[in-house]
């Protein structure tokens, strides 16, 4: 917090987006350059720690997809974010079932952050895994992109509308300069251009806009329609333009307010996925229906592997196994509120799960 202070007693004020980049990406004090957030005895628990057999899923879903592609000799796929790495070496473990796909797979984990790639190395011992620092650094394919909460931590900026008139949402010091607030400034006309250009202005008085995760769509697509390929999206979000204020901080499993401890907790916000779907396709590439996650694991078969699996353990292996299935579908769990989005080069018909 005392750093954060200090930068806006220089600055005087931040945008929402740039206050958000320092918080989580700062190499210095940034909350996922210091610290490993996942887990019980982390901030939060996202689905590859929840079951393995979600990362077996998405271990079909991607040999499905390359056999759809016409089993190219490289397959390259690229995990956005990785975590704790444990997606990548429970996906390492499904591939090794498939020999002819293993010899022609090769990882790409794209993440910034020093302190997680010393964990994720712990957890992944492959040569077929090579750490990159950007998507640029990727220069063949086909590319498979695999993005599981990493677009809802991305810096977005927030402008609120009043009537026709449009003003940025800036983190400003308060009066005493011991705490941050929210203040508002007129919007620049460029960013309400832009805003507009996006169909981003429609019902509700908070427009989100998530203008990191733009960048990551443009550079995706760029790499998908050069090489071939796609990318597959997990993420809580919504469907419907909503236009109100989804940003939420969590530390230990709890919601709190964004500038309780900012650096030491998570800032997320929901994806928009019609925007998503919007970009994708104007950047040309297929979109599959939006499905939610239940949906798509159902649809993979998780049930049907999860019951074979049943046959072969004990009576508490096997409630915990359904246990750890039920927070990954249930509709009150990850179920509904997760989505999942594909797109892909245009040409062929591959829709597995959707």
């Amino acid at each position: 917090m005392k750093k954060i202070i200090n930068i806006l007693k220089k600055k005087k004020s931040l945008p929402l987006d740039k206050f958000i980049d320092i918080a989580l990406y700062n190499k210095e004090f940034g909350y996922y350059m210091k610290k490993n957030p996942f887990g019980k005895k982390g901030d939060f628990i996202t689905s590859p720690i929840i079951s393995n057999l979600f990362a077996e899923m998405i271990a079909i879903w991607c040999v499905a997809f390359w056999e759809n592609l016409g089993k190219p000799k490289k397959i390259i796929i690229a995990e956005l974010g990785p975590g704790n790495g444990l997606l990548c070496k429970n996906l390492l473990s499904a591939f090794k079932n498939f020999n002819y796909f293993y010899k022609c797979l090769e990882i790409k984990l794209i993440e910034k952050s020093n302190k997680l790639k010393v964990l994720q190395k712990k957890n992944i011992k492959n040569a077929k895994v090579k750490w990159i620092n950007n998507i640029n650094e990727i220069n063949y394919g086909p590319i498979i992109f695999i993005g599981n909460e990493f677009f809802d931590a991305l810096p977005i900026k927030q402008i609120y509308r009043k009537k026709n008139l449009f003003f940025e949402r800036f983190v400003v010091l308060s009066k005493n300069e011991k705490k941050l607030e929210f203040a508002h400034k007129k919007a620049k006309t460029d960013l309400v251009r832009k805003i507009k250009e996006l169909r981003l202005v429609a019902g509700g008085n908070i427009i989100e806009y998530p203008v990191v995760g733009i960048k990551y769509l443009n550079l995706i697509t760029k790499k998908i329609i050069k090489y071939g390929g796609g990318l597959l999206i997990f993420d809580y979000g919504y469907i419907k333009q909503k236009n109100i204020n989804t940003l939420q901080s969590i530390k230990k499993h709890k919601y709190l307010d964004i500038f309780s401890s900012p650096s030491n907790a998570d800032i997320t916000s929901h994806i928009n996925y019609q925007l998503f779907s919007k970009i994708l396709i104007e950047n040309k590439l297929k979109v599959e229906k939006i499905v939610t996650q239940n949906e798509f694991l159902q649809k993979l078969g998780i049930i049907e592997r999860a019951t074979i699996l049943s046959n072969k353990i004990s009576f508490k292996k096997k409630a915990e196994m359904f246990y750890k299935l039920k927070k990954l579908l249930h509709h009150k769990e990850m179920g509904q509120l997760f989505k999942v989005q594909f797109a892909k080069k245009r040409g062929g018909n591959f829709s597995l799960g959707f």
